[in-house]
């Protein structure tokens, strides 16, 4: 029988520590929540892989490398609403569940959407819940929100998730050219977002993400 939660502490001390991840919360969060629950049942054996994992429909499960290095640069407070778009299965939902005050995922695919449900009640996370809908609207009727995360690639990010953000919130975001990725935190201050480079990364851009075509004759 595979050992996950051997597999589990390995993830963090090659994949997360070295990344020069430290806090005791993330750590403690990627300890805590079972990776393998959160993927399709045929992947399990490659839940801990250090890559991202494809899940099909232009969606990913991002390394855990990346999604660490994003809770850093975030840093989720105890008393913090976190929106979480793009979900997926639910695991970095269940992870920043560990960290902030409530956690709402979002995310349309409607078998992901109730896979995600099920797993974030059978690991306890009372804290987290799911909204079912396109992943570019957000769920405004949840926020205004102090963190907000995207699980996948953007090359144009929507006016509407910002407008979802508070006054003084953080948006981490991995933006796509081509086949390079950038992961930065934007910092909301009034109408104004400031963005900061965090660090290199990558993901397949999602639906409702992309930069429209320019029109040309």
């Amino acid at each position: 029988m595979t050992d996950f939660a051997e597999r589990r502490r390995m993830m963090v001390d090659t994949q997360v520590r070295p990344s020069d991840v430290t806090k005791y919360p993330i750590i403690e969060a990627l300890l805590s929540v079972a990776r393998e629950d959160f993927v399709p049942v045929a992947q399990r054996e490659g839940a801990y892989a250090d890559r991202n994992m494809d899940l099909g429909g232009h969606r990913t499960l991002i390394e855990v490398r990346t999604l660490a290095k994003m809770l850093d640069a975030l840093d989720i407070q105890r008393n913090e609403l976190v929106l979480d778009v793009g979900c997926g299965l639910g695991y970095s939902t269940a992870v920043a569940a560990q960290m902030a005050e409530m956690v709402i995922g979002v995310e349309a695919d409607e078998t992901m959407f109730a896979e995600a449900q099920a797993q974030l009640s059978e690991a306890g996370a009372d804290n987290a819940i799911v909204h079912l809908g396109p992943l570019a609207e957000g769920a405004a009727e949840h926020g205004p929100y102090d963190v907000i995360m995207v699980q996948g690639g953007v090359e144009e990010l929507p006016a509407t998730l910002l407008e979802q953000l508070k006054d003084g919130g953080r948006i981490a975001v991995i933006f796509m050219s081509g086949a390079l990725g950038e992961v930065k935190v934007g910092y909301k201050q009034g109408d104004q977002i400031s963005w900061r480079f965090e660090f290199n990364a990558g993901a397949e851009i999602m639906p409702g993400f992309d930069r429209a075509a320019a029109f040309s004759l």
